[in-house]
């Protein structure tokens, strides 16, 4: 159990160390050409294993707070997204790339901003039901907003793109989610484990995408990579002014935040692959490794805040 449980609390180096490794040997991951859908859909069934329905149901009970996270998530981010490929465009980027900052803005909630917000001592039951409702939302709402946002710069499938989400999204997470009820005394070890292959699954589709974009890469202008940051950063920034407006407590303020600036890039990189040119996955497979370092990185300080206002409020 130590090596699943190693894989999920360190997947941000090793999404990085595989991101540097496919860009120094893409063949090292090019030979998964032919599995990375598969590969999300692994996420998606570990998360329907490690969802508990008395999380769930604690969440549900705030009702109003979910809805208003889930508004903030396909509108902040697809309107910076939008935002991004704008000024992409305007300097000269290619619209296929541009493109690739709108996919991650409609995109839903990542998987891993769960295990982020735990880390970071926010509200798991609420990062729990924001990705739930997110994520059954996605199949219409993602190709509905990339269709609203992207068409001036590219044709865009809607119906093809909705039929992916619904066979790597919604019918990976429904059968981890009955599965989780057949497993009897072994769901603690089931809840381990699932993490840990979500992680593999996430560093392997970063890493393709990575080794699929290799000449890209190496000539990516600055901007396109100051614009990930940067979209990265304004999500954060914005959930949490978000949550102040809402007058969240401080851990759905932590939730709210972590949500938002985390977009599934995954399932957006899954997307570009699929359905447009190798190169539309390039924001997306930058943003991934980005979100996921930054996230883990402030998970800590996140955690030492968490305890501090909880402490204060009981006195």
């Amino acid at each position: 159990m130590m090596f699943w449980r190693f894989l999920s609390r360190n997947m941000a180096a090793l999404t990085l160390f595989g991101a540097v490794a496919a860009f120094l040997y893409p063949p090292l991951f090019l030979i998964f050409k032919d599995y990375f859908l598969g590969c999300f859909a692994a996420t998606m069934f570990a998360l329907g294993v490690v969802l508990k329905p008395t999380e769930a149901r604690s969440a549900l009970s705030r009702p109003s707070q979910i809805a208003l996270g889930v508004l903030c998530q396909f509108s902040i981010m697809p309107l910076l997204g939008f935002t991004a490929a704008s000024i992409a465009v305007w300097q000269g980027v290619s619209p296929a790339i541009a493109l690739g900052f709108i996919i991650v803005g409609c995109a839903p909630g990542a998987m891993a901003s769960n295990v982020i917000t735990y880390l970071a001592g926010g509200a798991v039951a609420f990062s729990i039901a924001m990705t739930m409702l997110a994520t059954t939302l996605s199949p219409l709402l993602t190709p509905a907003l990339v269709e609203f946002f992207g068409s001036a710069y590219m044709d865009i499938p809607f119906w093809p793109m909705m039929q992916t989400i619904v066979l790597t999204v919604v019918l990976p997470l429904m059968f981890g989610m009955l599965l989780r009820t057949r497993l009897g005394n072994h769901i603690a070890q089931a809840e381990q484990i699932a993490p840990g292959i979500a992680a593999i699954a996430i560093i392997i589709i970063c890493s393709y995408a990575v080794a699929a974009n290799h000449d890209r890469i190496a000539d990516t202008p600055a901007l396109v990579i100051g614009l990930v940051i940067l979209l990265n950063a304004l999500g954060y920034g914005l959930g949490w002014l978000a949550g102040v407006l809402f007058r969240f407590d401080f851990t759905y303020k932590i939730t709210l935040a972590i949500e938002i600036g985390m977009q599934n890039a995954g399932l957006g990189v899954a997307l570009a692959l699929k359905h447009f040119q190798p190169e539309t996955a390039l924001p997306g497979a930058l943003f991934a490794v980005w979100c996921i370092i930054t996230a883990a990185g402030m998970t800590r300080y996140l955690r030492h805040r968490a305890r501090d206002e909880a402490a204060s409020a009981q006195h």
